[in-house]
């Protein structure tokens, strides 16, 4: 098979969450656990970071990729899901897997898949762990899909936890309060390893202190530790001043969306608890890292400016803490117009999220080219119903090609409320 053809053998053969939904999620460990020892557990031959969160889990873990790859590390990263090509999801010093690698590895245990049955994201943390062993990483940082107890990733024993912070999304299988949410996160939490919270929330907190004192593990409330003070935009980058206990200091970031705020601060209290490991990480290496991680790393889709006149720009986000944090943003331009490129998938409970949404805006709805995709003509009726104005439009090309055609130099072009929406654009 040639890479193409092993990517649709992978997708027709393996359910894919991101894909299909619900039906694609095991909710257990046994398969990757099966897949693991068909592979003589190649997580056990390299250091990681576990990172959890409902947001912010992937730049958090590309920042700390692009840390430990700037102080010398050869470092693995593991994230989903991608945009464009499926090797985004592993790579090494920011270099994405080859292909050769997948197709190989593909030929090598299809037949163990076809009795282990897994799903494809069983199967890529396989392929993953087995690249990084194989490669002899110094570190690999490693992302959670969904929730964090039950994640496929969660058979690692890590140096460092992480949970970014919690909110809603996918209450259908991790919960429908935020203490439901924060157990399945609290799940990645492992005893006497170090674990970073991100974000203090008062309905959480008790669960991961209870978690914490349970397994005798240190853990740090990373939003105690730093405050961001003072920010300033130059250009498309972003300059916050953040002040600890000691000090105050500037730092640069090429990721310019007002999340990074928050993220910032989980990042940084993450390298305090790698240095106290013995990782040498300069003040030097950070502010490198932290100016050019969409370079070092490829992240892509946040807060990303895809063209200056007319602006446009998309962002992944698609929760509603996500789309929060997005409007928020969106308002602080002062744009005359705001033409908004929208979609979602079917098992995103929407409600809550298009009550967010300004009256005043353009819609543009559409679905993303998947199966779990929202019909946009079901969308532009809901979103009807509470007073979105707009039209539905067959494709995301086709609705960003009206958006395109409909701005002036002075309006604001946005495309968001699904990863697949963006991944469709850029």
């Amino acid at each position: 098979m040639n890479y193409s053809e092993t990517l649709d053998y992978l997708f027709s053969q393996l359910p894919m969450f991101h894909r299909i939904g619900a039906a694609a999620y095991k909710a257990d460990l046994n398969n990757t656990i099966a897949i693991c020892n068909s592979l003589n557990n190649p997580h056990n031959n390299f250091k990681s970071i576990h990172i959890a969160g409902t947001n912010g889990k992937g730049s958090t873990s590309h920042m700390l990729a692009s840390v430990l790859q700037t102080a010398g590390y050869k470092t693995g990263l593991y994230t989903s899901p991608h945009l464009k090509d499926f090797r985004e999801r592993i790579r090494i010093n920011g270099e994405m897997i080859a292909e050769k690698k997948v197709i190989d590895f593909v030929e090598k245990y299809s037949k163990q898949f076809e009795k282990i049955k897994p799903s494809f994201f069983e199967w890529t943390v396989g392929l993953a762990f087995e690249f990084f062993a194989e490669e002899k990483i110094d570190i690999a940082v490693i992302e959670t899909g969904l929730g964090g107890r039950l994640d496929s990733t969660n058979i690692i024993t890590p140096l460092l936890s992480i949970i970014t912070n919690i909110s809603f999304d996918h209450k259908d299988l991790l919960g429908d309060t935020l203490e439901k949410i924060a157990i399945e996160k609290a799940g990645i939490i492992k005893p006497n390893i170090p674990v970073v919270i991100g974000e203090f929330q008062s309905e959480t907190k008790n669960i991961f202190l209870h978690k914490a004192k349970e397994l005798t593990t240190p853990i740090v409330f990373a939003d105690e530790q730093f405050k961001v003070s003072g920010k300033n935009y130059s250009g498309f980058k972003q300059t916050l001043i953040v002040t600890s206990k000691n000090k105050s200091e500037n730092y640069t970031l090429d990721l310019s969306g007002n999340y990074q705020q928050k993220n910032i601060c989980t990042f940084l209290a993450a390298v305090a608890e790698l240095r106290k490991l013995n990782f040498i990480i300069t003040d030097e290496h950070i502010r490198q890292a932290l100016a050019n991680t969409k370079q070092i790393t490829g992240l892509r889709g946040r807060w990303e400016v895809l063209n200056n006149q007319p602006l446009t720009i998309a962002d992944v986000g698609h929760n509603e803490a996500g789309i929060k944090d997005v409007m928020e943003q969106i308002h602080s331009l002062q744009k005359e117009e705001v033409h908004f490129v929208l979609g979602m998938v079917g098992d995103k409970d929407r409600k809550n999220i298009l009550q967010l949404l300004p009256k005043n805006f353009i819609y543009y709805f559409c679905k993303p080219n998947i199966p779990r995709g929202l019909d946009e003509k079901v969308l532009f009726e809901e979103a009807t119903t509470i007073g979105l104005k707009g039209k539905y439009f067959r494709s995301v090309q086709a609705a960003f090609n009206e958006a395109k055609k409909n701005a002036s130099e002075n309006d604001l072009i946005f495309i968001g409320g699904s990863t697949f929406i963006v991944a469709e654009i850029i």
